[in-house]
Formats: C-alpha cells, structure tokens, sequence
C-alpha cells in the first residue's frame, strides 16, 4: 500500500489547533511528558495517537487497532506526527487503551502515545472519507486474503495468531540476505530469530517477532512491497508455527537470543556452560523415550560424557540396549551401567552447580502410570519418527519445514487421519535422533507441545 495516501483530511482549522496543547484526555501508556488532566477525559471511541516517527503509513496505525475489534475510520496528521483511529465501539477503544497502559505502545520501535479523543466519531469530508474506507478494506482484504468487498469498510478481525511470519520473495534479481530482511522487519518491533531456505526454487523465509502484534504490523505495512526498486516483492503471511528452533547462528538462520549458538560449520556446541543447558536437554529428550529421567549430570573434567538416572534399574537397561552404538552429534554413542546408584546434586556455590539438573518432579514423565500404554510404544531409534498432540492447522509444509531444519533431509510424510499424530521419515537413524532431541516436547503454542518418538512403522 502506498504510505503516502493522505487519508481523510479534518475539516475546518478549528478541529486541528485544539490539539496543537495538551487536551484534556487520558494517555494510554502514562509516561508522556505533558501533565494529564484524567477526571475531564470520559473513553470515547476515537483515540488520538501522537508522537508518531515521520513517514509512517496509514496501515501501521490501523494495526495498533486491529487486534481490539473493528477500525471504522483514521485520519492521518502526517505534518504533526499524529493520527486519529476510530474504532467499531467505545468497549474495543477502552480495551486498546487499557493494554496500552500495561505494554507501551511502539511502531517502527518508536514508543508512541495513545489517549481518548474529545471526538465522539471522526468527521470528514465524504470524498476523502471514502478514500479512507478503501484503505480500511484494502488493509482488511490483505489480512484475510480476499479481494476488498463493495460493502461498508470495516474490520472485524481476530488477534494475530503467531508472531511467526512466512515471507516469500517473488522476482528475486539481486540477492536477498539474512541481514537485510532483519533490518527491514526490525523496524516493527524485535526480530527474535530467522530461518532462510528455498523452496520451489524460491526463496523463503521464517521471522519471528517477540509479539505477535509486531508481526501484524510489519505484515500489513510490508505485504506486496518491494524491497528493490520493481523487483524482490514481499509475499507475507503467518505461519503456522508460533516459535522457530534455530540450531546455527549463520547466513541462513539465526536466533538473535542466542549469540553463543555455534555456526554449523564444525565448531563444538560443548565450549562453554553457555551451551550445556542445550546439552542437557538433548540428552534428557532422547533418554526418555525409554524412561523416565530423574537427574542428568554433564562429568565436569569431561564435557562430552554424562551420568543419566532413569526411575529404574528396567528402564536404564533398557536405554542401554538401545542407544549404545548409536550416532548424536556425529559421534557414536557408548551407553554403559554406571557404578553409581543415585545422581547427587551438587553443593551450592560449586562450579558444577550448572552441570546438574533435576527433572524428578517433572509433569512430562511418560512411565509414571503402571500398565501405560505408552509401556507398549518403546522402539529402538529408527529413521521414522512417530509423531503426536499436533496443534489443529498446522500442514505437512509447517511440519517438513521443523523437521528439515534441525539439519537432516524429510524423505517421506504422513498424516494419520484424525491429524493429530503423523509419520515422518528422515533420510537416516542419525538425522531421526538429532530431530527428536531439538522437537520432542516443541511448543506449538495453545498449549500443544509435540510429541515425538520412534516408530516400528514404514511410509
């Protein structure tokens, strides 16, 4: 969309100079400089934003609304940093000022003001109002994928469902990097992490924000924009997927949260303690497949190697049979009965402190109930895992793309049919092992977290 649309001028020079001073209304997020006057500012419907960074288009504002109920109208005060937004009733205004009050409000990272206008409705002339409607309809036929309707330009929609975008590059004629779609997406708010890879020969790309209301913003701003002149179009849309597991921070992927991740490129991921929460958790995951784990403790003279309490003498036998010889981190395994009868926890203030963790009251203990079912689903590591507790929407691309990341090769993909459990084959036992330690027990968000095991089964 084209921000430099000029959206519903006021009428009247009367309408404008009242907010050239401080009007007597509430500020939503509190912290503005000007003293506040809160007994004279009854809610209203429209909202007065101010303090707006310079260029901003129309959309961004619109998206500060969206997640709150209908947008009926804006008007944009371009030279005055400024804008009005008109919502579908004084309730959904009340709640948009309300939690702006608790999370400051930003675009384009710039904190900005929010309060009740003195206005009851926006007032402007019907020519420029329906150019104003055709912006509220175009932003709406973006949102939702449809063509802008003849019908009253208003929005009805849903909070943003992830804070994971999925952006497609359409006419690529000069490279697109990692770096330049972070510095562009940055502009909405914090870019966690980013996934790059090429599908059908094109170029894509996952990008999370720390809120999904930043990801809306910079999907209604961006959507169809180019980043070059005529050419490298953004085709955005949300993902599925509401968190990104970034294993390498390199030109293909990267988890800004996480700068101690290694490159991929040989480097250990055992250097320093930094890592060894990773450490443990890859351990912890695949030794549950076969037990339930009650301590993990990384050897301090020995980073590479560590002693693993199961419930029971059964279970660490039969961990044992299975996972010594196999292959983790490119490495085979040597999986052997320690003389050890208990994990001790360490003393408080050592420097092994970090090197031992307790999962005894953990709630994913899968063993717990005698005659379990899950007593009958215990395979030794096979190239096919045996997934299940898939969240309702996510597709056989959203679940390839998890799976192809974690650095193996998906060679086949099935559901089964209520959706909710599937099998996915990768190209070796070795790959199948790294994907369960980075996914079993992946949050997928609405209170899913996948659950992933090996399978006797074939696709």
């Amino acid at each position: 969309m084209d921000g430099d649309v000029a959206v519903g001028v006021k009428r009247g020079s009367d309408e404008l100079n009242m907010y050239g001073s401080s009007p007597s209304s509430m500020t939503a997020n509190g912290s503005d400089s000007k003293k506040q006057r809160l007994d004279e500012s009854p809610p209203s419907r429209v909202l007065h934003i101010r303090k707006l960074p310079n260029e901003v288009s129309e959309t961004e504002v619109i998206a500060l609304g969206l997640p709150f109920g209908k947008v009926t109208n804006i008007l944009m005060l371009k030279g005055k940093n400024q804008a009005f937004l008109e919502l579908g009733t004084e309730e959904a205004a009340i709640t948009m000022v309300n939690y702006y009050t608790a999370v400051t409000p930003q675009v384009r990272n710039t904190p900005v003001f929010i309060q009740y206008s003195n206005h009851k409705e926006l007032k402007t002339d019907s020519a420029l109002n329906q150019r104003a409607q055709a912006v509220l309809q175009a932003v709406s036929a973006v949102q939702d994928g449809s063509s802008p309707s003849s019908g009253q330009g208003v929005l009805d929609l849903n909070p943003p469902p992830s804070p994971v975008l999925r952006i497609i590059i359409d006419n690529m004629f000069y490279p697109v990097t990692l770096d330049v779609l972070q510095q562009i997406f940055s502009k909405f708010g914090t870019v966690m992490k980013i996934i790059t890879f090429t599908k059908n020969n094109q170029f894509q790309a996952l990008l999370q924000f720390s809120d999904p209301v930043n990801a809306q913003q910079a999907k209604l701003s961006l959507d169809g924009q180019n980043i070059y002149n005529s050419c490298c179009t953004l085709r955005i849309d949300f993902s599925k997927l509401v968190n990104l597991n970034v294993k390498y921070n390199n030109d293909k992927s990267r988890d800004y949260t996480r700068p101690d991740l290694p490159t991929g490129d040989g480097e250990s991921t055992n250097k320093d303690h930094s890592l060894l929460g990773k450490y443990i958790s890859n351990y912890l995951a695949l030794h549950r497949v076969y037990g339930d784990v009650q301590r993990v403790k990384i050897l301090y003279n020995k980073k590479d190697s560590a002693l693993i309490q199961l419930s029971d003498g059964n279970q660490a036998q039969l961990a044992m049979s299975h996972l010594n010889g196999q292959k983790v981190f490119g490495k085979v395994m040597r999986v052997t009965l320690s003389k050890h009868q208990t994990v001790a926890l360490p003393r408080e203030g050592l420097d092994d402190q970090l090197l031992t963790k307790d999962f005894s009251g953990s709630p994913l203990h899968r063993f717990k109930k005698p005659g379990s079912k899950n007593f009958q689903n215990i395979f030794p590591p096979s190239a096919t895992l045996h997934l299940s507790n898939i969240r309702d929407g996510v597709g056989e691309d959203d679940l390839r793309l998890l799976f192809s990341n974690t650095g193996g090769t998906v060679k086949a993909f099935k559901f089964f049919q209520d959706r909710k459990m599937a099998l996915i084959q990768m190209s070796s036992v070795e790959e199948a092992i790294q994907a369960l330690m980075d996914l079993h027990n992946y949050d997928m968000g609405g209170n899913h977290h996948l659950k992933v095991s090996f399978s006797k089964s074939t696709i």
